[in-house]
């Protein structure tokens, strides 16, 4: 295996991001930056491209396109079933063994860290170029064999029907995309969601905009839930807004894995955030925003197992697509459109 295919996350930054992928090198970067991010490691995409060779993975896609396909990928019906067949074939081979056993080195060194056997983690697809809700996420992962089953999981998501199409519209291998995966303890998250650097609607960038529900973030990333909105000005860190919406379901953890349930009756209309949590997250987004030069889309969740701003922990930031700012006259004639009057 190549050298230094594995990476702690306090070894990793933004320079590279070629090498572990987007994700990866963004959680270096905070972890490096002082901001609190959950202890992980990192698998390189030289990782998944031995995986793919030493396993023969690569050469039996190949085959099965050719023989399968043999005037190539030209219908939805055909990215669905090679995308099904290709996942089986790679979720199927066994990691090479000095691969196998230098992520192991790497989990149980992870555990000794937190003080924990078989320390629950997270499970992320970190592309060179963000795929966001492309590639698979697993969470809750418990020990070495399930591990080691959704590393292949997510390597495999690579060829979900949309990326195949993707490479064959592009002109690119179908057989092979290099990815990096980032593996990080979970958070006994309390709550959890996004945070943008700016109004990712209007490009207004005087604010922060904190989505947030109870439970994991996955149903506010997802858009499964409708979540609380918080609106900070990056001024003086006064909220200038809340938006308390009525929280119906929220994902929490499983034995193993995570399930949908719904939200105690009196949670259900009260914020999911505290104003100290929702200054301390806006704060520390603006501070990353001013060291990075760019707007940015963050994850993050509120650890029920802490006490006050150390509780609050960073799962991913990306720079954020933001809308061009609005001309106030095209604002005002919507704002008449809205009410009618025109």
């Amino acid at each position: 295996m190549s050298l230094k295919s594995i990476y702690w996350f306090d070894k990793l930054g933004k320079e590279l991001n070629d090498r572990v992928g987007k994700k990866c090198a963004n959680l270096g970067e905070m972890t490096k930056r002082g901001m609190r991010v959950p202890p992980g490691f990192a698998l390189s995409l030289d990782v998944y491209q031995d995986f793919m060779d030493g396993s023969r993975a690569a050469v039996e896609i190949r085959e099965y396109l050719r023989d399968a396909f043999p005037d190539g990928l030209q219908t939805i019906a055909d990215f669905q079933e090679s995308s099904k067949s290709i996942r089986a074939i790679v979720e199927s081979k066994e990691i090479p063994d000095e691969i196998r056993e230098d992520i192991l080195v790497h989990y149980s060194g992870l555990c000794k860290k937190v003080g924990m056997d078989n320390v629950a983690v997270s499970v992320r697809s970190a592309g060179v170029v963000s795929h966001p809700g492309q590639y698979e996420t697993i969470l809750n992962v418990k020990g070495e064999k399930p591990l080691i089953n959704e590393i292949k999981r997510v390597w495999s998501s690579t060829f979900v029907a949309r990326a195949i199409s993707y490479r064959v519209q592009e002109g690119l291998p179908v057989e092979n995309d290099p990815i990096g995966v980032a593996i990080l303890k979970m958070v006994h998250a309390r709550s959890a969601g996004i945070c943008f650097t700016a109004d990712p609607n209007t490009g207004d960038d005087s604010v922060v905009i904190i989505e947030g529900n109870w439970g994991l973030g996955e149903s506010v990333v997802s858009g499964a839930a409708t979540p609380d909105i918080f609106t900070v000005l990056k001024k003086n860190l006064e909220i200038k807004g809340k938006t308390i919406c009525k929280k119906l379901q929220k994902v929490s953890f499983s034995e193993n894995g995570t399930i949908e349930e719904e939200i105690k009756h009196k949670e259900q209309e009260i914020p999911c955030l505290t104003d100290e949590e929702v200054i301390e997250l806006a704060r520390s987004a603006i501070s990353l925003e001013k060291q990075l030069g760019v707007p940015q889309d963050m994850e993050w969740a509120v650890d029920e197992d802490f006490q006050g701003i150390e509780s609050i922990f960073w799962l991913q930031t990306r720079p954020a697509v933001i809308s061009a700012k609005a001309n106030p006259l095209d604002m005002v004639i919507d704002l008449l459109i809205d009410s009618g009057k025109v």
